[in-house]
């Protein structure tokens, strides 16, 4: 055995080499240990969380309040956002936070700052409990950041510049416009315009000759002209937060795949969806993770939905954009249709465009089309089949039919997906559907909260008796999503 620490100890030795200690990169390899290698790294390690006490504030552990017991669920959710709720941030000189000037709302757990598509979720709820204050407040901080970014980033945090999060900023002008009207809705067409123009700037100059389909940043040209878009990330590196884990998968990954698995696991972290089965070649793990390669339904629904909405928005306004969006939406329309839409199955599928084949995942994202509305009745009727075959549990609906040990799959069950499965429903008049998987997911939430005083990040919907697991961390509680989506379904229960 060799326990030369220049050959067994990988963090020190890189962390000698790269900080270039000896002039000649052979000596330290060179080195004979004076101790054997566990108790250098021993060593090593005590030194480094010392380093670290001494030279950087660690995050603030918020101590847990113990709430009055609530008589109901909704009166507890009502209680909970004060928690939540956090005052705008000073510019903190050396902090990897993203300074923000109007009060928001964070999920909870280990998430310590506002996350784009999770704010949707938590505002449907803040909206019933009467905090439409703190809604806009989310509203107006996302506008800052896409006048200063040009896109909302994943959180913020610096180290997530790079990437966004499925755009809900057009469905939380949505639920502004509501309580609200156009006419403030109308001061923030300007981001919204600017946000889709990131998503759809794909910098393709028109060749001469070219084979199709082609892909640059986010937007994917399947044939001249017909566009649709996928996940990226401007970065190929491993994550800051999750760095170690990023670093354990490539040295899972075959050869070949190491040159742009970092991308495809930060497109996994843009869907939102990080991580799941859905992203991975058939039969592989996340070290064949391949999101890069595939054009997500979600994705091109919620697209899809903002040329609709500015097409509308645009027209209100006297803005002769109105057209062009229009147009816009009825080609992703078509796209969708003809690329994702399984006639025998009734599903949308993700498309593996490199070989314009659908992949054979079974997932919720498929349900984003109906959520959107942007299918026929005869579809909307298909699709609630299947969601009651397929994905219906007792605790709601899962979000995969694939249990990979990934926390995006089964059998987990998310809020925002239990919301989108829930609202496509009803824009369709499958109520009953609808009632039952509310009323299922609700009755899970009650149960765990009553036992453990506790809203979770997600649920095992299949095994009502156990917790959900799976992916880099533990389950989270506060939370966010869940408190929106569940305070938003007691209310339209209650009219």
């Amino acid at each position: 055995m060799n326990d030369n620490p220049a050959q067994t100890a990988g963090v020190l030795f890189e962390a000698v080499q790269q900080a270039r200690i000896f002039p000649d990169s052979k000596t330290f390899p060179d080195c004979r240990a004076r101790a054997d290698a566990k108790c250098i790294d021993d060593a090593f390690v005590r030194m480094l969380r010392d380093f670290v006490a001494e030279h950087f504030e660690l995050p603030a552990e918020r101590s847990a309040v113990a709430l009055v017991a609530a008589d109901s669920l909704a009166a507890h959710i009502d209680r909970l956002w004060a928690e939540l709720e956090r005052a705008p941030d000073p510019a903190l000189p050396g902090s990897s936070a993203i300074a923000l000037a109007h009060p928001y709302v964070v999920p909870g757990g280990r998430f310590r700052e506002i996350y784009y598509w999770d704010s949707y979720f938590t505002a449907e709820g803040l909206a019933v409990s009467g905090r439409l204050d703190l809604v806009e407040g989310m509203i107006r901080n996302f506008a800052d950041l896409i006048d200063r970014y040009g896109y909302v980033p994943n959180g913020t945090r610096l180290y997530y510049l790079g990437r966004s999060q499925p755009p809900m900023f057009c469905a939380m002008l949505q639920l502004l416009e509501r309580y609200r009207g156009f006419a403030v809705v109308r001061a923030f067409l300007p981001q919204l315009l600017r946000e889709y123009a990131f998503w759809m700037d794909a910098g393709m100059a028109a060749p001469s000759a070219a084979s199709w389909p082609r892909a640059v940043a986010r937007v994917v040209e399947v044939a001249p002209g017909a566009v649709l878009n996928r996940y990226w990330d401007a970065n190929d590196m491993p994550r800051p937060e999750s760095f170690g884990e990023d670093l354990h998968t490539c040295a899972q990954a075959a050869e070949g795949r190491r040159g742009s698995l970092f991308r495809d696991i930060r497109a996994g972290a843009e869907s939102g969806w990080d991580f799941s089965s859905r992203w991975f070649a058939p039969g592989g793990g996340i070290e064949s993770i391949r999101c890069t390669e595939l054009l997500p339904v979600d994705l091109n629904a919620l697209l899809w939905q903002i040329e609709q909405q500015l097409a509308r928005w645009l027209a209100q306004a006297g803005d002769p954009r109105a057209v062009a969006f229009a147009a816009a939406a009825e080609r992703r329309r078509a796209l969708l249709q003809a690329h994702c839409w399984d006639e025998r199955a009734g599903w949308f599928f993700d498309i593996h465009w490199p070989s314009d084949h659908p992949t054979e995942a079974w997932t919720l994202a498929g349900a984003f089309p109906l959520y959107c509305g942007m299918v026929d009745e005869a579809r909307g009727a298909r699709m609630a089949e299947v969601i009651e075959a397929r994905f219906l549990r007792p605790g709601g609906v899962v979000t995969t039919l694939v249990r990979s040990g990934e926390q995006w799959d089964a059998p987990n069950g998310w809020a925002p997906l239990q919301w989108v499965v829930v609202q496509g429903l009803r824009r369709y008049g499958h109520d009953r559907l609808a009632d039952e998987i509310a009323g299922r997911f609700v009755a899970l939430v009650e149960r765990v909260w009553r036992e453990t005083g506790k809203m979770m990040e997600k649920y095992d919907v299949c095994d009502m008796a156990r917790e959900a697991g799976g992916g880099e961390y533990p389950v989270q509680d506060g939370f966010g999503w869940t408190n929106g989506v569940v305070r938003a379904f007691l209310a339209q229960k209650a009219r």
